[in-house]
């Protein structure tokens, strides 16, 4: 819990590491500011910092409390209201009616589109047609189903490396087991999901070794791992449905359908008109203040022993963005089932040394 691992934490017990850490990223998205605005400046250079009190901390804490009463009074404790209705991506709530924005053409986002009602007349594509022409995009139920193992190498860049290209390899096993190792330059950073649990063990975690937490976390993992073996992608997810508006992903028409993970997490895949590819994936992660998105953008689809496969891809969240791009991929290659076993911990600083 947040609370044995972080110092100082007062409003945000009882919830899970990884869970305060999405909750971190939900207050900078609202804000549109970073960690030192509600920080001393000292604490990138001194992490027990982050523990130290300051006015816009207090602050917070005073904000959380509002909106909880609010949900709790109104809305059955269910996070309608949340830090974002208000500041909207601004640090002052603005209370004077904008005209520019009343008036102006607005920017669409693909990701806020909701599914809505079927109009009249025609018969609307269903969930089965979009993912059975993903299937034969890739490559078709026969070639895919000769693909059982990848192993690749190429670069990451993220937050971590501070935004520099560093190695990472990849290991994928059907028909979900997915191991990435990024070759940072404070050590490497593991992420392993064997099929049914996993774990990231990281320099830059608040401690050495996490398991991935239930829902979004383990959902989102097993999608990620499913993405690779195509083949199986109807059975990644339940509760399949369409009715989405048209809408678009760098100007291609895209159609979305959604999907619900076994631990009850949502997700919107978003595959190209005409070509019938994967384009993005964006999945909803809840935390104690409201959801957060997370979202995965798929490219340069090349062919692996007959099967295409996204040779770039950037993740997208509340708390940076990553960019893996594929240098080199074997497909049906031997891999050691030791790779998709827990890993060791990470060796970094003590966990109590590392506070909010």
């Amino acid at each position: 819990m947040a609370e044995e691992v972080f110092q100082n934490v007062q409003v945000l017990k009882g919830i899970p590491v990884s869970e305060f850490m999405g909750t971190m990223g939900f207050f900078a998205a609202s804000l549109g500011l970073n960690c030192v605005y509600c920080h001393v400046p000292e604490s990138l250079q001194n992490w027990p910092k982050f523990a130290e009190d300051v006015p816009r901390k207090r602050m917070a804490r005073t904000m959380i409390q509002m909106v909880n009463a609010i949900n709790k009074a109104n809305f059955g404790g269910r996070p309608v209201v949340t830090c974002y209705s208000c500041h909207h991506g601004n640090q002052r709530p603005k209370a004077v009616p904008s005209l520019a924005e009343q008036y102006g053409v607005p920017l669409e986002d693909p990701n806020e589109i909701e599914i809505v009602a079927q109009p009249q007349g025609g018969t609307p594509v269903s969930a089965d047609q979009i993912l059975d022409k993903y299937a034969a995009a890739v490559g078709g139920t026969q070639r895919l189903a000769g693909v059982t193992s990848f192993t690749a190498k190429g670069t990451y860049e993220g937050y971590e490396t501070y935004h520099e290209k560093v190695p990472f390899e990849l290991y994928a096993k059907a028909p979900g087991q997915l191991t990435t190792v990024i070759h940072t330059q404070n050590g490497d950073s593991t992420s392993v999901f064997d099929g049914r649990a996993g774990w990231v063990a990281g320099v830059n975690n608040p401690v050495p070794l996490l398991p991935l937490a239930a829902g979004a976390e383990s959902d989102g993992a097993r999608l990620d791992a499913q993405i690779f073996f195509p083949a199986q992608i109807k059975q990644a997810l339940t509760q399949w449905r369409a009715g989405f508006p048209m809408t678009s992903v760098e100007d291609h028409d895209v159609q979305v359908i959604q999907g619900v993970g076994t631990g009850r997490t949502r997700f919107k895949l978003y595959f190209d008109k005409e070509s019938g590819l994967l384009v993005r994936q964006v999945r909803y992660a809840n935390t104690m203040v409201g959801v957060n998105p997370i979202q995965v953008d798929y490219a340069n689809y090349r062919e692996v022993n007959g099967v295409k496969v996204p040779f770039r891809w950037i993740v997208t969240w509340t708390n940076g963005q990553s960019t893996w791009e594929i240098t080199d991929m074997q497909a049906n290659a031997p891999v050691d089932a030791a790779k998709f076993a827990k890993p060791a911990p990470a060796v970094v600083a003590p966990a109590k040394a590392i506070a909010r």
